[in-house]
């Protein structure tokens, strides 16, 4: 069975919104092209799933947290690098909110919620804490994995990546994600496909819908 996994497109990501951390291109038109898109998901019978970064304000991601420390610096803790965030998708605040329809997802994973570790990725942190996310996929007998959203270079990636790892065949919509920067995002899509993960490009739904299995 195949299902829908829509990565992290929550208010602080979201240039539309004047996000703390917004994603580059992500406009007004690409939050309805990607609802547009979920909504058609919805109709022909997948089902859809969603990540939401949900950090507490003391997240050992968000550079506030250091004093003298800047937006965007890299540092080490214990032995991990760590960049340093502005502090966005916080616990219970307005830019955490997933900007669209919440009634269209089967079940909404909430990651990032352990303030002692980074977490990318929607299936775990880099503690190596599970979410539940692996465990709903596996109980709703999902084995295809179409995934798009924020940001490609980063949770997206990270996401995929640890699908793939875990037995999952997977399929990202590329035109339907947003990266950070253009080098890195290209880096990631590399890296995707030397994984084995289709890559679908294109903005046509039709031809989105005719490129899936």
């Amino acid at each position: 069975m195949k299902g829908v996994l829509v990565i992290d497109l929550q208010v602080d990501f979201l240039e539309c919104e004047k996000g703390s951390l917004a994603v580059p291109g992500t406009d007004k038109e690409y939050v309805e092209r990607v609802e547009e898109l979920t909504k058609k998901f919805k109709e022909k019978g997948y089902l859809i799933f969603a990540t939401q970064d949900w950090h507490p304000p003391d997240h050992v991601s968000f550079y506030t947290n250091y004093p003298g420390k800047k937006p965007f610096e890299m540092i080490e803790i214990e032995g991990r690098k760590q960049v340093l965030w502005p502090p966005h998708c916080v616990q219970g605040t307005r830019g955490a909110r997933i900007l669209i329809d919440n009634n269209l997802f089967w079940a909404i994973i909430q990651k990032g919620r352990d303030r002692r570790f980074e977490s990318y990725s929607g299936f775990r942190d880099e503690g190596s804490n599970l979410t539940e996310l692996d465990t709903v996929l596996k109980l709703n007998g999902i084995k295809t994995l179409i995934i798009y959203g924020l940001a490609t270079d980063y949770c997206v990636k990270a996401t995929a990546l640890d699908a793939v790892d875990l037995g999952y065949e997977v399929f990202l919509i590329k035109d339907f994600c947003r990266g950070v920067s253009p080098e890195s995002t290209e880096k990631a899509l590399q890296e995707l496909k030397e994984k084995g993960i289709t890559i679908i490009e294109g903005t046509d739904l039709n031809l989105v819908f005719d490129a899936l299995p």
